[in-house]
């Protein structure tokens, strides 16, 4: 009678330890298919924004296109289309994409 209670805890405690590898082998899979890319993902925004300079063409989350003409610490002034009075601040958060000026317009 001892021996079968035996051989039953040491099948009890052989399934938690697969339960626990399963658990191990899931948040593995969670972190390299869901968290790492995101953090990938956001300092590769991170050194976009700080990189942020006066004359580069840039695009907002609104979807449109404009020019920086200023940058501040949370802020930038954009101004959009060929009308010079359209400028409007706006955060550097809201910047999706930059384009640097090429060498050959300076």
């Amino acid at each position: 009678m001892n021996l079968i209670f035996m051989e039953q805890t040491a099948q009890g405690s052989g399934s938690i330890i697969m339960l626990v590898v399963y658990i191990v082998v899931i948040v593995a899979a969670f972190y390299f298919l869901a968290i790492r890319p995101q953090k990938k993902q956001q300092k590769q925004m991170d050194a976009m924004i700080s990189s942020l300079e006066v004359g580069d063409s840039v695009l907002t989350t609104g979807g449109f296109y404009g020019v920086v003409i200023d940058v501040m610490d949370e802020v930038v002034i954009v101004e959009f289309g060929s009308n010079k009075n359209c400028r409007i601040p706006m955060k550097k958060t809201a910047i999706t994409e930059v384009e640097k000026p090429s060498a050959a317009e300076n």
